[in-house]
């Protein structure tokens, strides 16, 4: 019988507004859009 090769480290999602709000430096990120007045904060909204 073959083994299956599971993926343990299956990779984390970097971008969108819970992943950068979880971080101070994405909430940063988040602050200087604001004042940008960005109409999209992030890639995912």
């Amino acid at each position: 019988m073959k083994l299956k090769i599971r993926k343990t480290n299956v990779k984390k999602k970097k971008q969108g507004f819970r992943s950068r709000m979880r971080t101070t430096a994405g909430r940063r990120i988040l602050a200087k859009r604001r004042r940008r007045g960005r109409s999209k904060l992030t890639s995912w909204n």
